[in-house]
């Protein structure tokens, strides 16, 4: 019985002290903005662009699983396309600060399409602004890729009250932005809903649990005189 006791003690801490171990969801495309363009914007090392979103309410946060943005035909020869996720933004710093994670893409967005890139163990924090921040090696006057854009808020979908911010951020190095309200960037973010430690546990005890009674049961058996 002792043996019982300590395991279930076991899996009670497994459950507590690792709180992104499962899943509760599947990826959900929560937030998208993607359809036909009204225009573009530029992207260059001398042209960041960032735009920002607010996460949805699930207690436990969210683990980042993509980014899709619409791009429309570069122009010249642009190279060195970079997205990156900033964030999460604050009342000292309500505009992008710094770098959380730069995202993976197979390809180069140079010609017209959705592209996605991809991210790794990216955590998000609930009911919290992020920025999807974009900038590449070249700049603007060698060449440029074009995110497009759409009029406000005219074609945006979401769930679990992720939303989309109302403001635009521009760049000419990376550390001062400015804001502007004119049209919306095209993109889509996936993610996964991780679920709050005490559900895990949950989750999880039954099993171990089980466990620990077969062992208890083996051990409580006579043995044989050998």
């Amino acid at each position: 019985m002792k043996n019982l006791f300590t395991c279930g003690i076991l899996a009670v801490g497994i459950g507590v002290c690792t709180p992104r171990f499962g899943q509760a969801q599947g990826t959900t495309t929560y937030l998208t903005s993607i359809g036909p363009s009204v225009t573009t914007q530029a992207v260059g090392s001398d042209s960041w662009v960032a735009a920002a979103f607010r996460t949805g309410n699930n207690p436990g946060g969210y683990d980042l699983n993509s980014i899709q943005l619409e791009m429309a035909a570069a122009t010249g020869q642009p190279s060195g396309f970079t997205v990156q996720l900033y964030g999460p933004a604050s009342a000292e710093v309500p505009n992008p600060g710094s770098s959380l994670a730069t995202l993976s893409g197979s390809t180069d967005p140079a010609t017209a399409g959705v592209y996605t890139f991809t991210a790794s163990d990216v955590p998000l924090t609930p009911d919290a602004q992020y920025f999807i921040v974009l900038t590449s090696a070249t700049q603007t006057a060698s060449g440029l890729y074009a995110w497009g854009l759409e009029n406000p808020s005219s074609n945006i979908s979401s769930g679990n009250d992720w939303t989309e911010g109302a403001v635009t951020f521009q760049s000419s190095d990376g550390s001062s932005w400015s804001g502007t309200y004119s049209n919306d960037p095209q993109f889509a973010l996936t993610a996964t809903a991780v679920p709050e430690p005490d559900t895990i546990v949950l989750m999880g005890l039954p099993a171990l649990l089980h466990f620990a009674w077969r062992r208890w049961r083996a051990n409580a058996q006579p043995h044989s005189a050998g």
